[in-house]
């Protein structure tokens, strides 16, 4: 393994400016310049709109002038590499009068403020006066104070002095909302030590100042005493504490049944552990899931990604999704492009996801993940069914992701290159830590050479207390008991977790998802081919036992063909389109994804597609047919107009019946067998062959079923009593009469819409627990 770069020894300074100041760490660079995206913003036409760097070099802090146009000076000379330190004052554009920035030491109230609240030790990074006006908070470099954050919106909120000396924030309709000690607010009052989230910034009262805390990814997470029991009392997590440091890449491993996915379940928050803590920065996780929920990145085992789009299409509709509406697309592109190039993509960026390897693809996954700049990354398998080489490039991947400035955590079946991780948590049965600690002092502690008979040893030493054997080691107290010097009262907060607030932009995230899905659709040959092919078969099945006209041996059969094709039409497009997404759902819906509009594009795709494809259904059947042999119009429209209309609702409403199919099973290869069971159901109960309206209980029970009413509505409209006389036909719902039709075609209507709602329910059950709130 190669050298990896290591903490800087240099001191967290003081960077004062005119307007502010802020706590500048050695743990990155400071880009000074006119760019409102820089990290030190200087508003003065002598400076260039990147005009230096400050960064630390060999343990102490360094300026470099970046080719300014007018330069960089101290002490009246003009600089392009210059030591720096506490008391260095710095101009920049001009010797005499240009911007002025003051190098100090920390002053030791400084850090006084987050960590009070919080229990971080972070200073804060910019200090401000409290203001006597509003103060307007946002993205755009006219608000007040500029968060220059993608996931903050232009004018995000704004920070009121009342006449009578109090504070309250008030969100200005922001995409992401406002958030208040974790608790999203439209407009409250704020006290001293109280802390307002926007974006990746905190800002707190303290004093007469307001402190400024940026989260730039240097977080650490401790997990305290978490949890999990499910019924019957059995225990998937054993009191499980561990720390994880800043910029540290973590791996969980162990066998299975070890309580891995629910560990990893517990620590992003989409199912809370029953009781203990996860303190994200010193911060309680489940407290304030609503705002941090957004600093979290997760990937899951199965791709998150619509495969028929290319890299750069499908991170362009995320970015849509994830970034407020007034996001210019430069802004998204140039976000995107910076991911791309992060992760060695460019190359394939303009690739079909679908056509690419299995570890290129989880580096789209991850891509899509830090669009938003998580500070903390979990990735679940990210390595199952790569071959050794591939591995060892996701991992080598991972170990970059974590040096760059974040907490990486990953679980992982692999040993292969356990060595480039910081730190392994290994998992016993039962939920119990077995090991934490360096990689390579895993196996000497376990007493066994190979990874393997590790392994082994899990089963074959099933007696063993691994747990308390490692609760007794030096490396427990070195690496857990010295490392957690912070003890608290790990309580469950079931009453205290809030959901986050119901996302902004329901219509733009409608119109994103409908672009998205069209674009997927019209990208899957074999969709394509089944959803052309499909009417003109049943069409032609249909024509061919209509002949010229209906007559009293072919009416009931050519009917009977045009609802089935109607509702295979119907299901077919609809049964696999939810469980097939799952993955995708589940993760977007975690980011604030509303779920109803989510519903809402695909019934307005495949809605479309349907009612095209049940209108070509019809004519190719009955166009030029004479309907109603015996003379006459339809009840109130010419009859092909009736039961094109009649069609087209029966096809609606199969296709939100496969939906409801859709959402219901967990296995997108149990759909056509239910498809299969859905079509026979209608033959049999549509009224075509048995007559239903005269055996009580099973008259009631097809009122459930779509084809019954479409039937019917058809059967109206060519008045069938007439064309095929006898008791079968003689049900009341064929009724040659506006009312009954009427009744025919709104009971669809009404089909459709408890489907529909029955789909939402459904969808709930399977977010994360938080979301259900």
């Amino acid at each position: 393994m190669g050298q990896r770069p290591v903490a800087s020894t240099a001191p967290q300074l003081v960077l004062e400016t005119a307007d502010d100041w802020q706590v500048i760490s050695p743990s990155r660079e400071y880009h000074v310049g006119r760019d409102p995206a820089g990290e030190i913003v200087l508003d003065d036409p002598r400076v260039s709109w990147h005009h230096a760097v400050i960064h630390t070099d060999d343990g102490h802090w360094t300026l470099d002038d970046t080719d300014s146009t007018n330069g960089t000076f101290t002490d009246g000379r003009r600089v392009r590499h210059l030591d720096v330190g506490p008391g260095t004052t710095l101009r920049f554009g001009s010797p005499e009068d240009g911007p002025t920035a003051v190098l100090r030491a920390v002053p030791a109230p400084a850090v006084s403020g987050l960590s009070t609240i919080t229990g971080s030790t972070r200073p804060p990074t910019v200090v401000r006066q409290l203001p006597v006006r509003i103060v307007r908070i946002g993205r755009e470099s006219d608000n007040d104070l500029v968060v220059p954050d993608l996931s903050v919106s232009r004018h995000h909120a704004e920070l009121h002095a009342t006449p009578d000396g109090r504070y309250e924030i008030v969100d200005l309709d922001s995409h992401n909302g406002t958030y208040l000690n974790g608790m999203p607010v439209h407009r409250a009052e704020v006290g001293s030590g109280d802390l307002i989230g926007i974006g990746h910034a905190m800002l707190c009262l303290v004093g007469d100042e307001l402190q400024e805390f940026v989260d730039t990814g240097d977080i650490d997470l401790n997990v305290e005493d978490l949890v999990v029991t499910v019924a019957g009392g059995r225990q998937l997590l054993d009191h499980i504490s561990f720390p994880v440091g800043q910029d540290c890449l973590l791996a969980v491993a162990g066998p299975s049944g070890s309580g891995k996915s629910t560990l990893l379940n517990a620590l992003t928050g989409l199912r809370p552990a029953d009781h203990g803590t996860v303190r994200y920065d010193g911060r309680d996780l489940y407290h304030d899931y609503a705002e941090l929920r957004s600093r979290i990145g997760l990937v899951p085992q199965d791709d998150i990604l619509h495969t028929q789009l290319t890299v750069r299409r499908a991170l362009g509709y995320a970015a849509e999704l994830r970034f407020p509406g007034d996001t210019d697309p430069a802004e998204r592109e140039a976000r995107i492009e910076k991911v791309i190039a992060e992760l060695g993509l460019g190359e394939r960026a303009d690739q079909v996801i679908a056509s690419l390897s299995g570890g290129q693809r989880k580096r789209v996954s991850v891509a899509l993940e830090l669009l938003t700049k998580p500070s903390l990354l979990f990735l679940d398998e990210p390595t199952s069914g790569l071959d050794p080489g591939m591995d060892r490039s996701v991992m080598q991947m991972l170990r970059e992701l974590a040096d760059d400035g974040r907490t990486v955590i990953v679980v992982t079946h692999s040993v292969l290159s356990l060595g480039l991780c910081d730190r392994l948590l290994l998992l016993a049965p039962g939920g119990r830590i077995a090991y934490y600690g360096p990689p390579a002092e895993a196996l000497d502690f376990l007493g066994h050479q190979h990874w393997p008979e590790a392994f082994e040893a899990f089963e074959t030493e099933a007696d063993r207390d691994w747990a308390g054997q490692y609760r007794e080691s030096s490396a427990y107290r070195r690496y857990i008991a010295a490392a957690m010097n912070r003890p608290r009262k790990a309580e469950p907060h079931p009453e205290s977790m809030a959901a986050p607030p119901p996302p902004q932009g329901w219509r733009s995230q409608l119109g994103t998802l409908v672009r998205r899905y069209g674009a997927a659709l019209s990208t899957d040959r074999t969709f394509l081919g089944v959803m052309i092919a499909l009417p003109f078969v049943m069409g032609a099945m249909a024509r061919a036992l209509a002949g010229s006209r209906l007559t009293p041996a072919t009416a009931t059969s050519a009917l009977l063909i045009l609802c089935v094709g109607a509702v295979l039409t119907g299901a077919a497009n609809a049964v696999r389109e939810l469980v097939k997404e799952r993955a995708i759902y589940q993760r977007e819906r975690a980011v604030g994804l509303s779920r109803s509009a989510y519903i809402c594009s695909k019934i307005a795709v495949l809605g479309t597609v349907t009612v095209v494809q049940s209108v070509v259904l019809t004519l190719v059947a009955l166009a030029g047919v004479r309907v109603r042999p015996q003379g006459g119009s339809g009840v109130l429209l010419p009859p092909l107009a009736e039961i094109t209309i009649a069609a087209a609702l029966l096809s609606f409403t199969a296709m939100m019946l496969g939906l409801v199919i859709s959402s219901l099973v967990r296995r997108e290869e149990v759909t056509m067998p239910l498809l299969v069971l859905v079509a026979i159901v209608q033959v049999v109960f549509c009224g075509a062959l048995l007559e239903l309206h005269t055996v009580p209980v099973l008259n009631q029970l097809s009122w459930l079923v779509p084809s019954r009413w479409a039937f019917a509505a058809m059967s109206a409209t060519v008045d069938m009593h007439h064309i095929v006389p006898g008791a079968l036909t003689a049900d009341p719902l064929f009724a040659h009469s506006p009312d009954i039709w009427l009744l025919d075609l709104g009971m669809l209507l009404v089909l459709s819409l408890i489907f529909g709602l029955l789909v939402g329910r459904l969808l709930r059950r399977q977010e994360p627990a938080i979301m259900r709130r």
